[in-house]
């Protein structure tokens, strides 16, 4: 796909293109494969070597595509995110998302040197590549395939995924400054990791507290102008971080992940206009990706890369699990599930057109050897999710939430929230009618949502277990009516 080609054949292949990714994710949600094989294999088809036919060979479009899609897909992580939930678990993420990272990179690089016969430096740069995990092909698995997981694992899991990707990226540029400069000493690049780690703390945290003053105190005209003015910031977030010598990575997750527990006017729409800019992200990146690789390629590294990626999710990840959770107290089942679900995705793939673009020797061997093994972490460990889950009983009912007909946009100044409830199974609630939950006087239950059916809620309504509850709640009663509403009944000794 050349730049000699009019410019309507190329809009006319991108949406026949996203079209048709869009009506093969329909398998994702009916046979359990992520969504992310899928695009990636759009791609792949319509490639110089698939039906399509399409030539693309430029990794700088590739690169350049990925890393603006990888800010947008981690800020909408980081928006949709429960803060709340993740203050339990961000040591354990914290740990998980640099010493686990290093860790793999390490493990993988000292066999990928040794199988591939290459520098060390430059195993090691392998290794990086694929240190990073994926967790948005795993959990569109958990709710296709109506999976959920006990305890802190799905915060777990959702912090770590959107925290790791920064050290990966750390970690991949340091190896290739070094591999093109060896005399760079250690200290050099920690003051590197230092300064890129201030640098997106601080410029997240201070973006954040700028976008959420001009959203609340602007009010512009027009609602639609919303979306574009946070659009522009998240781009402005990366791009004045990564200028400043820091990690845009890191400083755009942590803006949306600071947004997430903000009161914002016209939030509900922001959310819902970047989680679509999520997925447009997600699609145009992997099909891009697949368009980039040629199967041919693939073939003489199939054998070595299986190896690769046993070494990966038997070895290095579980070692990495283990090691970064030593001091923290979960259980063994859990530590496995965690083992197990660290996908390969999106950032690997990315970060394999580094190293091409940066012409470090064995560059293109790399690239084909991180595409093979994220086609099989994803085939094989993403699909087999939900009865690793089960086997090791650490999942739980599953409860699909649900959409209300009805919202309350928040504004400053108004001391009301509409918020959802999924009553426990064996909740204290069960069984009692509305009026004899002891409510405070300023709560209102409106809607109860039961089978994907609505009900509107009366003080006769009796509650059942599996319930979503929607409350009308001032805000300094949330936690009370969460107690409330989530108490559960003391289990037979």
């Amino acid at each position: 796909m050349g730049s000699s080609q009019p410019i309507e054949y190329i809009f006319l292949a991108g949406s026949v293109l996203l079209f048709l990714s869009i009506l093969a994710s329909k398998i994702s949600g009916k046979f359990g494969i992520p969504a992310l094989l899928i695009f990636l294999s759009v791609g792949m088809l319509a490639g110089s070597e698939g039906v399509g036919g399409i030539h693309f060979d430029d990794a700088g479009i590739a690169k350049s595509l990925g890393t603006i899609a990888l800010a947008f897909i981690l800020f909408s992580g980081g928006l949709n995110t429960n803060l709340a939930a993740t203050r339990k678990v961000v040591w354990k993420g914290l740990s998980l998302s640099t010493f686990g990272v290093l860790i793999t990179a390490v493990v993988v690089g000292y066999f990928s040197s040794w199988i591939f016969k290459i520098p060390l430096a430059e195993g090691f740069l392998l290794g990086a590549v694929v240190s990073s995990t994926d967790a948005a092909a795993v959990f569109s698995i958990l709710r296709s395939r109506s999976i959920a997981l006990k305890g802190q694992l799905k915060s777990l899991l959702e912090f770590e995924s959107g925290s790791n990707d920064p050290m990966a990226v750390f970690l991949t540029i340091m190896l290739i400054q070094f591999i093109q400069s060896p005399g760079l000493s250690i200290g050099y690049f920690c003051l590197q990791f230092i300064q890129q780690l201030v640098l997106g703390l601080s410029v997240g945290f201070l973006t954040s507290r700028a976008i959420v003053y001009a959203i609340n105190h602007l009010h512009l005209e027009y609602e639609g102008l919303y979306p574009v003015l946070t659009f522009a910031l998240v781009l402005f977030t990366y791009g004045i971080t990564t200028a400043l010598g820091g990690n845009g990575f890191l400083a755009v997750y942590l803006l949306g992940l600071l947004l997430s527990a903000q009161t914002l006017q016209h939030k509900t729409s922001l959310m819902r206009f970047h989680e679509g800019l999520a997925w447009l992200m997600q699609i145009a990146m992997f099909l891009t990706l697949g368009l980039l690789v040629f199967p041919s390629q693939l073939l003489p590294v199939a054998i070595p890369g299986l190896i690769i990626a046993a070494v990966l999710s038997f070895l290095a990840r579980p070692l990495a699990v283990f090691i970064s959770l030593a001091f923290f107290k979960m259980e063994l089942n859990e530590k496995v599930m965690l083992s197990w679900v660290g996908l390969r995705g999106a950032a690997p793939i990315v970060l394999a057109t580094f190293p091409l673009l940066a012409g470090v020797p064995n560059a293109a061997l790399i690239f084909n050897v991180v595409f093979f093994v994220v086609l099989i972490s994803v085939l094989i460990q993403g699909t087999s999710i939900p009865f690793v889950a089960k086997w090791l009983n650490v999942n739980a009912p599953f409860i699909r939430k649900a959409r209300f007909p009805i919202e309350l946009e928040q504004r400053e100044g108004v001391d009301a929230e509409l918020l959802d409830y999924i009553v426990p199974f064996n909740g204290k609630s069960v069984g009692k009618a509305i009026y004899e939950l002891n409510m405070p006087v300023d709560s209102l239950v409106v809607l109860v949502c039961r089978n994907e059916k609505f009900i509107i809620a009366k003080g006769s309504t009796v509650i059942e277990g599996g319930d979503v509850l929607l409350a009308l709640i001032t805000k300094r009663n949330a936690n009370q009516v969460r107690k409330i509403l989530s108490e559960t009944k003391q289990e037979n000794p």
